[in-house]
């Protein structure tokens, strides 16, 4: 999902911990000490599931609202949480059946029916929002629900589909108020999560008390939790350190997470994960300058991502140089072979064999978030550096507007985030340059598509290998996007807040449930 600031962890290792002790384990028995206020430069595009897939709205919907199956802390196999059972019916991966749980009920008080959940999926379909997970469900073909039992009738194989429906994308709504074929627009939330969400102010607080009538898989909440959004980077960083909040998540400067080490006082840090990543994405729809595949080429050939990573970044990511990430597998590096460093005579003869004249001019844009603008000047500095490229750099404020520009073709390119919705290499391509793609670039590719579909039908996700490798490398070849780079997840929180160490492992999921007062 397209992340912010910017979905996958696959063991979840917890890469450092600060001052951790045996006295951590015991939780708070005293008198309530309010809620424990957790700070994001995230945004939330939109309170109804239909309507968002991005890290920050996912990262809430994780905590108000259920799927039928989820991904535990550490692991890479879904397992139930709304549904008491899943499976496929028969060998050819087209039908999938849950049976719900008997014991599930919105905030409301109103228990939870099988028809609530086919009304979930077969809304998200019909509304086909921009900035919604449709594409995530382009293998769905229809939802029957009779009694407790829902089936899912999938056009093609897809053994991801357990995955998908344990994503945000596939949280379940109450069907008497949520529409049929329109977002709803009154800043409620009606599901069954861990919390009910109480006050709640667009860009500014979300304030999550405990559901006493959840029944899933996470463990009961425990404390009241404040969510509290910042426009940035500077702007978190000054409410960790003026102690308005008491845990951090996404994100802090690069140069603070640089500096995280064993001696701070009254800070924790987790690292975990590192296959967030972050690519240029091309508009190549008829009149973009970036159209031409000679051009796309030619930009990923230019980028010296080792210095974007050192200079920008202060080392705390990772040169990247394919979509699927070191750390998932099937990962392998079709950019690096193509490019092994960055080599403006390279382009230079990609765009003159081309016939292409030069300085190209490029728009990009770029969403001002953290390090997101100097990202994109070094960017610029890096293409203009060659003679080639005239780049304009296109801040914009509003994430729901930077979602906007660029479903509309807006930008010739932009920069933009992922963070994938289940740990496997499915999900850094198909909803990424499969058909109808997330990215809203206008690219598509009858062979790419193909490959998706071949890759989904495997059950032994190992014996997918041959072809994602086939699959990266075309993507490499046709350059509608170009990997930068890929990170690690980090966590802040400090002594007097415990779990703060299980909030997150890289996976989208949030886990505010785990959080409590020592």
């Amino acid at each position: 999902m397209p992340s912010v600031g910017t979905k996958v962890v696959i063991a979840g290792v917890v890469l450092g911990a600060v001052g951790v002790g045996a006295w951590q384990l015991v939780p708070w028995e005293g008198k309530s000490r309010g809620p424990i206020r957790v700070g994001t430069s995230d945004v939330v595009s939109s309170l109804d599931p239909a309507g968002a897939y991005d890290a920050g709205s996912w990262a809430l919907f994780s905590n108000v609202y259920q799927s039928l199956l989820t991904i535990k802390p550490g692991s890479a196999t879904p397992v139930p949480d709304a549904a008491s059972s899943c499976q496929f019916i028969g060998q050819k991966l087209t039908t999938y059946q849950c049976e719900l749980r008997s014991d599930l009920k919105f905030s409301n008080g109103r228990q939870i029916t099988a028809e609530d959940v086919k009304h979930s999926f077969d809304r998200i379909k019909a509304i086909n929002s921009d900035q919604g997970p449709a594409p995530l469900f382009n293998t769905l073909e229809s939802v029957k629900a009779e009694g407790r039992t829902v089936t899912f009738n999938l056009a093609t194989g897809d053994a991801t589909f357990p995955f998908k429906i344990a994503t945000g994308a596939a949280s379940i709504v109450d069907k008497d108020k949520y529409p049929a074929k329109a977002l709803r627009e009154d800043a409620k939330v009606d599901g069954s999560g861990p919390y009910k969400l109480g006050a709640y102010k667009a860009g500014t607080r979300a304030e999550l008390e405990p559901n006493e009538s959840y029944a899933g898989q996470a463990k009961p909440a425990r404390t009241a939790v404040t969510v509290r959004y910042y426009e940035g980077s500077a702007q978190l960083d000054k409410a960790w350190n003026d102690r308005e909040i008491e845990v951090a998540h996404r994100e802090m400067p690069p140069a603070v997470l640089a500096g995280l080490n064993p001696g701070l006082k009254d800070t924790r840090y987790e690292a975990s994960g590192g296959t967030e990543t972050r690519s240029v994405v091309f508009n190549v729809r008829p009149g973009s300058a970036a159209a031409p595949v000679a051009v796309r080429q030619a930009v990923a050939a230019a980028l010296d991502r080792p210095k974007l990573a050192s200079d920008v970044f202060s080392g705390t990511v990772t040169p990247l140089y394919s979509l699927v990430p070191a750390g998932v597998a099937s990962h392998s590096t079709p950019f690096f072979e193509m490019y092994p460093s960055a080599n403006g005579s390279t382009s230079k003869k990609i765009l003159k064999d081309a016939g292409i004249a030069t300085p190209v001019n490029l728009t990009l844009g770029v969403n001002v978030k953290g390090a997101n603008v100097p990202e994109a000047e070094e960017i610029k500095r890096q293409m203009e550096a060659t003679g080639l490229f005239q780049v304009t750099v296109k801040p914009i404020e509003k994430w729901a507007d930077f979602q906007k520009g660029y479903a509309a073709g807006e930008f010739d390119a932009y920069t933009i985030g992922w963070i994938a919705d289940f740990p496997d290499a499915d999900n850094f391509l198909a909803p990424l340059v499969g058909a109808d793609s997330s990215m809203n670039s206008g690219f598509a590719d009858k062979h790419v598509d193909e490959l998706i579909t071949r890759t989904q039908s495997y059950s032994d996700r190992g014996a997918a290998a041959g072809d994602f490798r086939e699959l990266q490398k075309l993507v490499a070849q046709q350059a509608p996007m170009v990997p930068i780079w890929q990170k690690k997840d980090y966590v802040m929180s400090r002594e007097a807040v415990a779990g703060a160490q299980n909030l997150s492992d890289g996976t989208g999921v949030w886990r505010l449930w785990e959080l409590n007062w020592l």
